[in-house]
């Protein structure tokens, strides 16, 4: 069974509440969403990981949100070029450091992609069709992965922000997922969010360790059923914008 060791994470920077959001909610606070950075590195850390820590580049407001930058993969690590103008400086510094331990490969020109439309599943990685990454982008990212041996598939994305904002891969066979995605996925079993715990769809499996969102009951007391090891991390700050469990990690 495949294990990560290492992580990349980024500080959030004090213009944090500058980035991209349509949540409706009011602006994070900057030291709190500092002191939910330490906590969700300090999970990682408990998850066995080895974590490069990058200080905030407060060119990028948004670029906590390390995930959207790469796409790791045992063979190789893809640098996305994001679909939001504003974050395709991100890519340089994560293409930086991931050429240390991988083969880097790159999405160019008019094609669009960000690592959270992405989820593997074994040697499978389904590929968002959403506002953040096109055609052009998903089908140079799905050569790139055939390429090395990877199969591919693609899942519109139409009222949510990235695809792992309403589904993500919890190991084996199981998945979280909010309305929008059960019904595409029914050859797995999907535990499915009630509406009013939609967020806590994008949830991290790292090793043995399930980490979920901070005060989402209803969907904690399914994990449990079904036997995971939990950590539960508040993550109110970052969900105002837009941002979840796996946007703030690329795991490899």
């Amino acid at each position: 069974m495949f294990r990560y060791t290492h992580a990349i994470v980024r500080k959030p920077g004090k213009n944090f509440a500058d980035g991209i959001t349509d949540s409706g909610l009011e602006k994070p606070v900057f030291e709190k969403a500092l002191k939910q950075h330490i906590a969700y590195c300090e999970a990682l850390k408990y998850c066995g990981l080895e974590l490069t820590i990058l200080e905030a580049d407060e060119k990028y407001p948004d670029g906590c949100f390390v995930e959207d930058a790469a796409v790791v993969t045992e063979k190789v690590a893809i640098i996305t070029n994001p679909g939001a103008e504003t974050r395709r400086g991100e890519v340089e510094k994560i293409a930086e450091i991931l050429s240390q331990y991988k083969k880097t490969e790159f999405i160019s020109l008019d094609g669009y992609v960000e690592g959270g439309d992405v989820m593997k599943v074994g040697n499978h990685y389904y590929i968002g069709i959403s506002g953040r990454t096109n055609e052009k982008g998903a089908r140079q990212l799905s050569g790139i992965l055939t390429k090395h041996g990877y199969s591919t598939s693609f899942i519109p994305v139409k009222t949510i922000l990235h695809l792992k904002t309403g589904i993500t891969h919890i190991g084996q066979n199981n998945f979280i997922a909010a309305d929008a995605f059960a019904d595409s996925f029914q050859q797995f079993h999907v535990i499915q969010t009630e509406q009013d715990e939609a967020y806590a769809a994008n949830c991290l499996f790292i090793n043995d360790f399930l980490l979920i969102p901070k005060g989402y009951p209803k969907i904690k007391n399914k994990v449990i059923a079904q036997g995971y090891q939990l950590i539960e991390t508040e993550m109110s700050e970052f969900k105002k914008m837009n941002g979840g469990l796996t946007c703030l990690s690329l795991l490899f």
